[in-house]
């Protein structure tokens, strides 16, 4: 690629050397490796995020943390999480995943560790952001490194098995933090948790590479056509609209069922839980699907936004237990099975050289759902006290992504072969 090239240009040129490239290697053994650990790290991220929500109560305490005052860290570390989405992705096109991914993950392992010698609000609250910046670039990096090590034909199913860590990570938390705060407290189970996060980094930056040698290109990439294209900001904006819907229903769910039919708080819980085992086997399955069938990724992805957004309706006209506990798995394996073919479609766009810029900005896009549903939802609520407006609201995400959707124009390249 010369400097004279044009960003149409620059993207035709890309197309014609990734599709070359699709025909010259298949994923081995290898490349099944670097998923394990880049699915290791993307748990381990989420572990790390979400402990918070199970030492609060005890934490807030002995840092003289009111209740209100408790979800000060976790929007530190999410609004430092967005940005380090949005800028993080340009650096691991420029330095390569493999070493972002040790620079991602050993800062967020020793901010995790040392968040357990946290003496006041304000310095917990920087290291919080801290941990925010690092677990942005790591997501970004473990993506680029998925997108660099398998195909199209076969990327469905690895980025599926890979989002399955954010559901897994959420499982985990729940399950391993309160025996870490029986036994060593909320210091000593950050401590431990920082621990086992700087040597899963460590062990990672060890054993994978950036990719296959022949998918490198020399010097610094050409972020042009990041700038000029129309797919990426429909698919940012669908992603954003599937977001709305996931974001809203793990917040509110629970707590709607409780107020407006009266179910005993364990029961509604266990609801949003059957909703989450849902989430993380419909990720593998539509993977193992788009493979299949060979692509047709823009009428696979509309078929699953749109889904959910039914689904979503459909929970909102339920009103028994029964109807709840029955629906609410079904709500979760279309809640975030779109998730892995965005993802995929993403790193395809602009191909693997520039994956990571566009990974990152689209995902900062997505998460910005995260900071609006919440309180558009509890507002809608308040004012009509109804179950099902509510829900309605929560339908209209998926619902504007799958309008976005429509205005994607499909790619011959992504037809797999």
């Amino acid at each position: 690629m010369t400097a004279s090239d044009s960003p149409a240009q620059a993207v035709q040129n890309q197309d014609t050397h990734a599709a070359a490239l699709e025909k010259e290697y298949s994923p081995g053994a290898f490349a099944w490796t670097v998923l394990f650990f880049a699915f290791g790290v993307y748990t381990l991220t989420f572990i790390d995020r979400l402990a918070w929500g199970s030492v609060a109560a005890s934490a807030g305490a002995s840092l003289g943390m009111s209740v209100a005052a408790l979800g000060v860290f976790v929007t530190g570390f999410y609004a430092a999480y967005v940005l380090s989405n949005a800028a993080g992705g340009f650096l691991i096109d420029w330095a390569g995943p493999r070493r972002m991914v040790l620079l991602g993950l050993a800062p967020l392992g020793v901010l995790t560790f040392s968040f357990g010698y946290t003496p006041s609000v304000h310095i917990g609250l920087i290291i919080q952001a801290g941990m925010g910046v690092a677990a942005g670039i790591d997501y970004t990096a473990c993506i680029k490194l998925v997108a660099s090590w398998f195909p199209l034909r076969t990327r469905g199913k690895a980025m599926g098995l890979f989002m399955v860590g954010s559901s897994l990570g959420v499982v985990l938390t729940n399950a391993i933090m309160p025996t870490l705060l029986k036994y060593f407290g909320w210091r000593g189970s950050y401590k431990c948790l920082g621990v086992i996060t700087i040597v899963w980094g460590i062990a990672a930056y060890l054993v994978i590479r950036d990719g296959p040698s022949r998918q490198k290109s020399p010097g610094k990439p050409d972020y042009r056509p990041l700038y000029q294209d129309r797919n990426l900001l429909f698919l940012a904006l669908a992603g954003f609209g599937v977001f709305w819907g996931i974001v809203g229903f793990t917040n509110w769910a629970s707590t709607l069922m409780v107020k407006s039919y009266h179910l005993p708080l364990v029961r509604a819980g266990f609801a949003v839980a059957l909703f989450g085992a849902g989430a993380m086997a419909g990720k593998p399955l539509i993977g193992f699907v788009a493979d299949r069938l060979g692509g047709h990724y823009k009428a696979l992805s509309i078929f699953c936004v749109g889904s959910f957004a039914v689904m979503l309706l459909v929970f909102g006209r339920l009103s028994t237990e029964t109807t709840f506990l029955f629906v609410a798995p079904l709500a979760g394996v279309t809640c975030q099975w779109s998730i892995p073919i965005l993802a995929t479609l993403i790193t395809e766009e602009l191909t693997v050289n520039l994956a990571g810029s566009a990974t990152g900005l689209t995902n900062a896009v997505w998460q910005l759902s995260g900071a609006i549903v919440p309180v558009v939802v509890g507002k809608v609520f308040q004012s009509t006290q109804s179950f099902s407006a509510a829900f309605l609201v929560l339908a209209g995400g998926p619902a504007f992504g799958v309008l976005m959707l429509l205005f994607v124009r499909e790619k011959k390249s992504w037809r797999s072969p």
